[in-house]
């Protein structure tokens, strides 16, 4: 030590100086190596999640007293697999509005309107909730295998609500009344709905029930598809018809607004 604080280093005007005068020489501790991410110095904690999901590990995490007053210059940052998650959920939620505006696109190519897409559409909200439901009863994490699954069940839902509406569209064009034909349609549509729900739960059981090759990562997936399933086939056969039924309501206000301004124009 005595050494090192001997050692001559150039100081003003060439002047050769002792290094104790312009250093404080003792002995410490620092880091092996020093890490940076986008020029910043970084410091990196790790840990074990022995099957804890990352959303609760997250929680508990922020809910460190040192995480709620982080000293100045110091902030947190999302790396490894919350970083994955967050892009994750981001990519996600683009796929799905994604897929629904495109569903819409074609339902109204095939229905040529823009009113009567939004009654088919407004079976899909119905199936969340069963699946949210099926993660909560279950104790599943909403992962990758979960949003697949939400996914899937989208276009079996929407599937679903175009066997519903199609047939009152077409029953009233033969002449039926409108409520007359939302009642034959959920009489007789209600069988392909129902053995759909139940053909998808029985293909989906033994995956839901943690029985085959990797079934812990499928899991979740056939859970969201069984319980959004059975939450849309019970709600659509109800919601929908009275959507339906707003929706085509809304689609007569032009044509009744029209005549009533001819009316006051031209009295009889």
């Amino acid at each position: 030590m005595e050494t090192l604080r001997a050692l001559r280093v150039a100081g003003r005007q060439d002047l050769a100086v002792p290094l104790e005068t312009v250093a404080e020489i003792r002995h410490g501790a620092g880091p092996a190596q020093i890490e940076r991410l986008d020029r910043t110095r970084r410091a990196t904690v790790e840990a074990e999640l022995n099957g804890m999901p990352l959303g609760r590990a997250t929680a508990l995490v922020n809910a460190l007293p040192i995480m709620k007053n982080l000293p100045p210059g110091v902030r947190e940052r999302e790396t490894g697999d919350k970083e994955v998650m967050a892009e994750l959920m981001g990519g996600f939620v683009m796929a799905l509005g994604a897929g629904v505006l495109l569903i819409y696109l074609v339902l109204v190519l095939l229905f040529g309107g823009f009113l009567q897409p939004l009654t088919i559409l407004s079976a899909l909200p119905l199936s969340l909730g069963g699946a949210l439901m099926a993660l909560l009863l279950t104790q599943k994490a909403l992962g990758v295998s979960a949003v697949i699954g939400v996914l899937m069940l989208m276009g079996i839902v929407a599937k679903n609500s175009i066997l519903l509406v199609e047939y009152a569209i077409e029953a009233r064009a033969a002449g039926i009344a409108r409520a007359k034909a939302l009642e034959e349609a959920a009489r007789k549509r209600a069988r392909p709905i129902i053995m759909t729900t139940i053909a998808m739960t029985a293909g989906m059981a033994h995956i839901a029930l943690g029985i085959g090759a990797d079934a812990e990562f499928r899991a979740p997936m056939a859970l969201v598809v069984i319980g959004g399933l059975i939450t849309s086939t019970l709600l659509s056969l109800v919601v929908v018809p009275a959507v339906y039924t707003v929706v085509d309501d809304a689609g007569m206000l032009p044509g009744r607004a029209w005549r009533w301004m001819m009316r006051r124009r031209h009295p009889a």
